[in-house]
């Protein structure tokens, strides 16, 4: 690839830190001698006629050499240009990726708008060029130009094409991941085509998508930390929500039976591959149905997006493997499964002092863990079992004590009506038999807010409001919660930073002086 900037070659290394200030300073220059000229360097408007692709699809078929009458006028990003001699080339491309040759000669353009090329375009600029289609001799579908014009000059540099950005770069300049790297345009096009597909299937089964608050009075939910924040107008503390189940579960009282969000939740805790402190978050709630028919909604939103966005159930990872959705997903329950993987009998019964032996003599560090059985079965089943779960798997029979909005199961003492969803060894979503009893849900909050005074920052408070929407009734309900970007994950298998396109990143200079501490 060419590149007009003199001190710029293809791999050097444009982070801010590192950028030479003299580029920058040349192409206002540039910008500015465009203004004194009386040439708008951001123009409102060019008169465009057609997209790149649209050429494409119009003339693809040309033979090398090939001439046509047809006239277009075209606008795109100059990733390429050759200003050599008396024909110059360049190349365009589209925010899809689409590209298409300019060629700009002295016959078509004049020797004062050809000079005026060479001095003034560089890598980076928008550029509108109008003139006919033709095949260049070489085989290369192009425009012919008989003039153009800058649409919007560019201050900063590209990085090299053919130069892979740092991971870093990438997530913190999405616009020039975007521009660079065909990737990453592939999977914010795949998301695009996830979430209409979700809400395609949800449209099928009659379900209904409506918006709750993201500032909320009380978390709730979920188990988890919240984002403290403070209302000024009523001199009160709020949160950013952990979770929408509390406000879509009073639309289900209300009498919408069918309801479902698309939204985005907020967890103060850790940031890794699998978690980002801002996710993406799909829940919904079934009236009259249970955590069999909410299971069997779930994996006919994943099935129908796998299908959607790629084409097949059987999609390609980023590794170059296959991964299949379709077939039978298997039902694992957690207490028989962490049993037979410990070698010893776990119940909802067993006592602490047990599962303490279990964790030392596996060396589980139960250090960080809240002192509950819940907590320690949880715990020690995933250190067992949780990357053992690399086909689609349902994992059920969770502990009472973590799961305070589930329905006990109907048959079995001391677990409750839930399953988690795993998908190459990760949670992607998780369903329940809702609990609709308001005078359980009061004690399980009471029991939450003991274990908040114990120190349990991830429990939930007592929300009365929402107890006494319940209170009015609440219909058998089904209910899912699934992560969109660990979706995302499963279908691409790439990292959470990569799916989100344009994930929370720590500040730079937080990073240096934390970097200049360590050193």
């Amino acid at each position: 690839m060419a590149n007009t900037d003199s001190k710029t070659p293809e791999n050097a290394d444009l982070s801010p830190e590192h950028l030479d200030p003299e580029q920058i300073r040349i192409r206002k220059d540039k910008r500015q001698r465009l203004l004194d000229d009386g040439t708008d360097a951001y123009p409102v408007t060019v008169p465009r006629t057609h997209s790149l692709a649209e050429v494409h699809a119009a003339h693809d078929g040309l033979e090398a050499g090939e001439e046509t009458e047809a006239v277009v006028g075209v606008i795109g990003r100059v990733v390429f240009v050759r200003t050599t001699g008396k024909l110059c080339f360049v190349t365009l491309q589209s925010g899809d990726g689409t590209r298409l040759q300019g060629m700009l000669s002295l016959r078509e353009v004049g020797q004062e708008r050809l000079d005026d090329f060479k001095t003034d375009v560089d890598l980076g600029d928008f550029l509108f060029l109008h003139g006919k289609v033709i095949k260049s001799k070489r085989g290369e579908l192009s425009v012919l130009a008989d003039s153009w014009t800058m649409a919007s000059k560019a201050l900063r540099p590209l990085p090299g094409l053919h130069t892979e950005l740092a991971e870093d770069t990438r997530v913190r300049q999405r616009y020039l991941d975007l521009i660079t790297r065909e990737q990453a345009r592939e999977t914010m096009l795949t998301r695009a085509k996830v979430m209409s597909s979700l809400r395609k299937t949800f449209a099928d089964q009659d379900f209904v998508e409506i918006e709750t608050p993201m500032l909320q009075t009380m978390h709730g939910g979920a188990s988890a930390r919240p984002f403290k924040t403070h209302m000024n107008a009523y001199d009160i503390d709020m949160y950013l929500r952990i979770a929408p189940e509390l406000f879509l579960k009073r639309a289900i009282v209300g009498g919408i039976e069918n309801v479902f969000e698309i939204n985005r939740n907020f967890r103060n805790e850790g940031a890794d591959s699998t978690h980002s402190p801002e996710f993406a978050m799909l829940e919904a709630y079934q009236s009259f149905g249970d955590y069999h028919s909410i299971a069997d909604l779930t994996k006919t939103l994943i099935q129908n997006a796998a299908q959607d966005a790629t084409g097949s159930l059987v999609v390609t990872l980023d590794d170059g493997t296959d991964y299949d959705f379709g077939g039978d997903w298997p039902v694992v329950s957690m207490y028989d499964s962490l049993s037979e993987l410990s070698g010893v009998e776990v119940t909802p019964e067993t006592g602490l002092d047990v599962l303490d032996t279990i964790a030392a003599d596996n060396g589980v560090d139960m250090g960080g863990v809240f002192r509950s059985h819940g907590k320690y079965v949880e715990e020690l089943w995933e250190h067992f079992y949780q990357d053992k779960l690399w086909a689609p798997t349902f994992v059920t029979d969770f502990p009472v004590d973590t799961s305070p909005l589930v329905r006990e199961h109907r048959t079995k003492k001391g677990v409750v009506e839930k399953w988690d969803l795993y998908v190459r060894g990760f949670e992607l979503a998780t369903g329940y038999s809702e609990l609709v009893d308001p005078i359980i849900q009061r004690q399980r909050f009471e029991a939450q807010a003991a274990d908040a005074a114990r120190g349990d920052d991830e429990a939930m408070g007592l929300d009365e409001d929402f107890l006494m929407a319940m209170e009015h009734g609440m219909p058998p309900t089904g209910g899912m919660g699934m992560g969109l970007d660990r979706l995302l994950m499963a279908l691409t298998g790439l990292g959470i930073r990569e799916t989100i396109l344009f994930p929370f990143t720590k500040p730079l200079a937080s990073s240096q002086e934390d970097s200049a501490q360590e050193g």
